[in-house]
C-alpha cells in the first residue's frame, strides 16, 4: 500500500482491508495493481478538482470494478461491469453498509465504461471513471504532477500493461460476446475474437418486427 508520505493514502478501515484481501485473492497482479492505480489516480483527480468524496466508497468501487472479468465472478449473460457491480453490492451488504452508499458504488462500477454520464453523478462515480480513464486510456495524463504519477507507478507498477489489459478484457468477454453490444468492449472483441461480428444498431432497427 502507499504509505503516508505518498500523494495518496489507502483508506485505513476494516471495510477497505477486507476488500483488499478479497480482490488480492482472486485477481491477477495485472488487475489488482490496475485497481489500486484506479483508486490512486481517481483520488488525485478528486483532490485536483476539489471534490468532496468518500475515500472508502471510491476505494471499494476501484477495487471491485474489474472483478467481473475473473473466472468465478462472471456470469453467462451480463456485462462484466454489471457482474463487478453486483459483486461489490454483495460485499457491501454483507458488511452492513447503508443502501445509498451501496447504490453509489454499484453505479460507479456499472458505469465506468460508459463515457459522458459518470461526471454528472456523485463524485465517487465520477472518480472511478476518471481513474480508469487515466490508467487505461491516458485521459487527463497531464492533470497529475509527474512526481505523483511516478509515486503511484512505483507502488503499483505497470508491466506490459497496454497489451495485457486488452487481453484480460478479451478473456473475460469472449464467451459472452453479445454483452458487448453498444459498448467500447466491442472494439476488444473485434480485434481479439476470431469471427466476431459487431451487432449494428441501424440494422437491428430495420430488421425489427415492426412494419415501419
Amino acid at each position: 500500500m502507499i504509505d503516508t508520505s505518498s500523494p495518496v493514502a489507502i483508506p485505513d478501515s476494516r471495510l477497505a482491508s477486507d476488500a483488499t484481501e478479497l480482490i488480492r485473492s482472486v485477481e491477477s497482479d495485472l488487475l489488482y495493481n490496475h485497481s489500486l492505480r484506479v483508486y490512486s489516480f481517481g483520488a488525485l483527480q478528486g483532490e485536483r478538482l476539489g471534490l468532496n468524496y468518500d475515500p472508502e466508497l471510491l476505494y471499494i468501487g476501484a477495487m471491485f470494478h474489474d472483478i467481473g472479468l475473473v473466472e468465478g465472478h462472471r456470469s453467462a449473460d451480463d456485462r462484466f461491469e454489471v457482474d463487478s457491480a453486483n459483486a461489490a453490492r454483495e460485499f457491501l451488504v454483507a458488511h452492513g453498509v447503508d443502501t445509498d452508499a451501496v447504490r453509489i458504488v454499484w453505479d460507479a462500477i456499472a458505469l465506468h465504461t460508459t463515457p459522458g454520464i459518470p461526471k454528472y453523478k456523485e463524485p465517487e462515480v465520477a472518480l472511478v471513471t476518471a481513474g480508469v480513464e487515466f490508467d487505461v486510456l491516458g485521459f487527463g495524463y497531464d492533470d497529475i504532477a509527474a512526481e505523483d504519477r511516478e509515486a503511484v507507478l512505483a507502488a503499483y507498477p505497470r508491466v506490459n500493461f497496454k497489451e495485457s489489459i486488452i487481453d484480460a478484457f478479451a478473456d473475460g468477454m469472449a464467451y459472452r460476446p453479445d454483452t458487448t453490444f453498444g459498448t467500447m468492449n466491442d472494439d476488444v472483441l473485434a480485434e481479439k475474437l476470431p469471427g466476431f461480428v459487431r451487432a449494428n444498431f441501424c440494422e437491428i432497427i430495420r430488421n425489427s418486427k415492426h412494419t415501419n
